[in-house]
């Protein structure tokens, strides 16, 4: 699954964009998740491209290798929310259709609630809106069991080598049931010296202080019954941070990692939006 990437200066960096689709076409842009990449989409953007649109899936902080910061600070969200910002003002970008799975989700829920002038329409996938994911760890026991691992993610040096111990059987064994070839993929460029660090800078600098305000644009979030990160407790309280048009896509028998195994369905769930 080689990737045709393009390198984009922004904020003094240089992030990896593979960039799809008509030239001219409304634009798309991609956020991914932890630990994998741009490529985790390389299963949508095919839908996308023959409705005509033009996608951008971004390469986020630390994961392209050209805008990876030592300082744990660097990966507050703030920082990767400014980077998407500054991404597609190198692209010549005014507004984008936003679609982030993970912890891509969360920068496009900052970015739709802080910046919606950037945003036509936002999907998130997997992770519902900031507010709604704090108040699940805050009054839900399951919530929180789930969450339990971001513990051991937030531990310098323990997390790695816990991760990439025994050949990376532990970063192998977070996918599910992902196919062997694209868990591959993903885990390979997580074992260059300093790429696992830096992916995981993003839960160190984590703070429930980045809650974001409602959001207005149109939404959908698309969650799976399956997933053993976000319960749904979470997933359903977050109708109540979105003042504009919403829709809730239920997933049956998914688990987390949506786009690498229903990708039909998050295509299908990103075009109905735009076409509304």
């Amino acid at each position: 699954m080689a990737l045709d990437l393009t390198p984009i200066d922004a904020r003094g960096l240089t992030f990896d964009v593979a960039a799809g689709g008509p030239e001219h076409g409304p634009a798309v842009l991609l956020l991914h998740g932890f630990p994998q990449h741009a490529g985790e989409w390389d299963q949508v953007v095919p839908s996308l491209h023959a409705a005509g649109l033009r996608t951008y899936a971004l390469n986020q902080r630390g994961y392209s290798p050209g805008a990876r910061p030592a300082a744990v600070e660097d990966y507050r969200m703030a920082e990767c929310v400014a980077d998407a910002v500054a991404v597609l003002d190198a692209l010549g970008v005014d507004v984008a259709h936003v679609v982030g799975h993970d912890w891509g989700a969360m920068v496009a829920w900052q970015l739709a609630a802080g910046q919606p002038d950037r945003v036509r329409t936002l999907t998130a996938v997997s992770v519902p809106h900031p507010a709604a994911f704090a108040q699940a760890l805050a009054t839900d026991a399951d919530q929180r069991e789930r969450s339990s691992y971001i513990e051991l993610f937030r531990q310098p040096g323990k997390a790695e080598q816990v991760l990439l111990g025994d050949d990376a059987a532990a970063l192998r064994g977070v996918f599910a049931d992902v196919a062997a070839e694209r868990v591959e993929s993903y885990v390979a460029p997580m074992r260059e010296p300093g790429a696992l660090t830096a992916a995981l800078n993003w839960y160190r600098a984590m703070s429930l202080n980045d809650v974001a305000g409602p959001v207005t644009v149109p939404t959908t979030f698309v969650w799976s019954d399956g997933d053993v990160a976000i319960g749904r407790t979470a997933a359903e309280s977050c109708a109540a941070h979105v003042t504009g048009d919403y829709r809730f896509v239920t997933l049956n028998g998914v688990t987390h990692w949506i786009p690498d195994e229903a990708p039909d369905a998050v295509a299908e769930a990103v075009l109905a939006r735009i076409a509304d």
